[in-house]
Formats: C-alpha cells, structure tokens, sequence
C-alpha cells in the first residue's frame, strides 16, 4: 500500500487529518506549500492525495494539473464552500470535495470510497488465515467471521499494515487511541491479549521486549 499525501499550509491541520488517517493504519506524508507537494510527486508514488486549495507556492488548482496526468486520485480539502468552488474542483478532476472544518469520521470515509473505487489501497488484508475486508469492516477467520470491537478492530488494521515491523507501544497507543488520550498502562496489553484469543494469534503478535509488538507472518 503506498503512501497517501497531505498537502495543506495549517500545520495543525495537516496532523490532524495524519493523525486521523494512521489510526486505521494508513502511511502518511505531509507538505506545507506547492512546491515541495509537487517536488514530493516526482520522487515518490501515492495512492491518494489530499490537497488544499490555498497555497503557497502553487495553488491547488495548478497541483491537480500537474497531478492529473499521474492517474493519482486527488480530495480538495478547502475552507472555500460556494458550490461554485465545488463545482469548479471537481470539473478539475478531483474526485471529492470536503469543506473544512470536516469530521474525522467523514474524512475516513470519504478517503476510505475513493480509494475503493480507483481500485487503490488495499480492499482485502490478510495474514495467516485471517481476512479483513476494508470496504465493509468484516474480519473472517478460517472463513468464520469474527465480532471486534471498533478499538480492535482499528488495533488490527494498524497490525496489519506493519506486518513484521517491531512497533513501539506509543506508536500503537497514538495511531489506535489518539496522541491525547489518557490510558492505563494496561490498556493496549489487554486489547493485544484479546486480539490474540479472538484471532488465535497467540504466537503471531509476538511481544517485543521493551519496545511493543509485532505481527510476524513468514512469506
């Protein structure tokens, strides 16, 4: 899965939707004008970018030219809300339009249905016997579907996506509950030990001595 790319000149914005996105485990870049977004383009691919309108540097309107002949599908994230403006972005070639300020859960969906229909992303993750289809939320294991609840199933995703990567408990606790949020020390510790018994992954997650865990699944 490639990354996806912000491109907005408010940092705190430009983390939040970061934020937003890496708790259901998608990797994320950030560019805070027009040029690095474009320079950033050259150098890497995307499945997805996000992009503002009001920039420095070049706009948005002139990245989406330079973006279109990409075939990477794009979003305007914009303070600007006339349906002229609207209108305007998606005769453009954008594929959304999402007026600020937005919820996190209508950016997740939104994200989550243009990469569903460009065919990017990835609509199927599968480790072991166990399959997660993105587009309706249904965890299988063996074929038998499995009941997560929404904290599990974010804590699979965000697994998922880093198979065989040692995570640190803090990444795990931001990217699942949120840089802000006040847990017990216990809590990601229950949440892995209930993944484990659901999924029958006792030897899977394998705890990671002082640093987290990690999803292992041999080639």
């Amino acid at each position: 899965m490639k990354p996806i790319l912000i491109v907005d000149d408010e940092v705190a914005i430009a983390q939040l939707i970061a934020m937003t996105l890496a708790r259901m485990g998608y990797t994320c870049q950030m560019a805070f004008d027009g040029l690095k977004a474009a320079e950033l383009l050259e150098q890497n691919e995307y499945d997805l970018v996000l992009l503002d309108i009001m920039l420095p540097g070049a706009d948005g309107y002139e990245l989406i030219d330079f973006i279109r002949p990409t075939g990477i599908p794009v979003i305007f994230i914009s303070a600007k809300t006339t349906v002229a403006d609207r209108v305007k972005g998606l005769h453009l070639g954008a594929c959304d339009y999402i007026v600020k300020p937005f919820a996190p859960e209508e950016l997740l969906a939104r994200v989550e249905n243009v990469l569903r229909l460009s065919g990017r992303g990835q609509a199927m993750l599968k480790a072991g016997d166990v399959t997660v289809d993105v587009s309706t939320r249904q965890v299988k294991k063996a074929g038998q579907e499995v009941a997560l609840t929404p904290t599990e199933y974010q804590l699979l995703l965000v697994l998922l996506h880093n198979k065989n990567i040692a995570l640190y408990r803090d990444t795990l606790y931001e990217r699942v509950w949120g840089r802000d949020a006040e847990l017990d020390t216990r809590t990601l510790d229950i949440h892995i030990h209930r993944l484990r018994k659901k999924l029958g992954w006792q030897h899977m997650i394998r705890t990671i001595p002082r640093i987290g865990y990690r999803l292992e699944e041999t080639p």
